[in-house]
């Protein structure tokens, strides 16, 4: 199969991955952090060098500030709804993902408002603008995309973090499209709270995120339970990263993370982003010339966009195109809406979807002239309409 959904997790996984979670369940398959013996011991370690390694790749302040979580949408979760009160204003951009949306959503009944920031592809001066004009005397959080899942539109982050800090505003960054595809400093960015999922960009595999705190604001955490840690005490410790951290850690998903955050860094961020890059402009180059594609963006650009393509054929709708490419191309692609409406409602595509495609640093370019060829092959009318009959 020729695998594009990269967007929704990463296939294949690097081969150091696959032996890390082979290893962690092999020879050290205890509880970190709450026995005394070897295998704790081992587990432990590996759990601490994950968080090391995750703390320089990020630049983070502290190990400690390094926050296991079970996904992206953990991380959003544990950051919105512990920091935002009734009479609190968030703001949120015009391409969330409903880990962002929703969560919101639910706080509406609680007395939280919020404003979407219209986002300008191409216009960074008009973005930032935007969340200028969304500031209200209330506003106490931003939760932003930095790259849509959808569109591939690329946030101006640092602008937006900048400018928000001006007016006291705390600003969390949903990082689930861009960890290991862009280099991310949350110091040098001003990011208070950086949100990652780690089945993604960073190779490991699925049930694993991160959450990076580079700040001193107070945040009450999701959940509660055992650390192994101030055992006597019936209250949640208040120390980093027990804190945030109950219950029995992902040992094995912690260790293949590492390996993928290793693998990263071995291959280096701007090599694996200008190939990813490359195969999606070369594929938008062919697109754009056939007439029955269409396409929702201008050509996709290194400071606008991250390697994500959205399109349709004419007269098709995108689960039927998806499908197609599925079982007679073998291509594996995602379509419909990418668990984004507001993204779709923005680029009115609501209705009927996208296809989306998504390579990942094993992507080759014949596997994308092979997706090429399948797409102009489907879009001829007859073709279509005796494979959808």
């Amino acid at each position: 199969m020729i695998y594009l959904d990269n967007c929704a997790t990463t296939f294949p996984k690097p081969s150091i991955v696959l032996s890390a979670v082979e290893k962690a369940n092999r020879y050290y398959a205890a509880n970190p952090g709450r026995s005394g013996h070897k295998l704790s011991l081992k587990a432990s370690s590996e759990v601490y060098n994950c968080r090391e390694n995750l703390r320089d790749f990020f630049n983070a302040k502290s190990d400690e500030n390094v926050i296991f979580t079970l996904n992206c949408t953990t991380a959003l979760n544990t950051v919105i709804k512990g920091i935002l009160e009734e009479g609190d204003h968030v703001i949120v951009s015009s391409l969330e993902h409903n880990s962002v949306m929703r969560p919101v959503k639910e706080l509406e009944k609680n007395g939280v408002t919020y404003t979407a920031a219209e986002v300008f592809p191409f216009d960074n001066d008009a973005t930032v603008d935007s969340f200028r004009k969304a500031i209200k005397s209330n506003t106490r959080l931003a939760v932003i995309t930095h790259a849509s899942n959808v569109f591939g539109i690329k946030l101006p982050i640092e602008r937006i973090c900048a400018l928000l800090h001006q007016y006291g505003i705390i600003v969390c960054v949903d990082a689930a499209q861009t960890a290991g595809v862009f280099p991310i400093d949350v110091q040098n960015s001003s990011i208070d709270f950086l949100c990652v999922a780690g089945h993604k960009g960073l190779y490991g595999t699925m049930g694993t995120g991160a959450l990076i705190i580079n700040c001193d604001r107070i945040v009450k955490p999701l959940i509660s339970g055992g650390t192994g840690s101030s055992s006597a005490e019936l209250l949640q410790p208040e120390i980093l990263p027990d804190k945030f951290e109950s219950g029995t850690a992902n040992v094995s998903g912690i260790a293949a993370l590492n390996a993928g955050v290793s693998f990263v860094r071995k291959k280096g961020i701007e090599n694996i982003y200008s190939h990813e890059m490359k195969l999606i402009t070369d594929l938008y180059n062919a697109l754009k010339r056939n007439n029955r594609v269409i396409l929702y963006t201008d050509k996709p650009q290194k400071e606008y966009f991250a390697p994500v393509l959205s399109f349709n054929l004419e007269g098709i709708n995108s689960e039927s195109t998806a499908q197609l490419l599925n079982e007679k191309y073998d291509i594996a692609v995602r379509a419909g809406l990418h668990c984004a409406p507001s993204a779709h409602r923005y680029m009115n595509t609501i209705d009927e979807g996208t296809v989306r495609v998504c390579p990942s640093v094993f992507t080759t370019s014949k596997q994308i002239d092979a997706l090429i060829f399948a797409i102009n092959e489907i879009s001829k009318r007859k073709y279509v309409k005796k494979q959808l009959q």
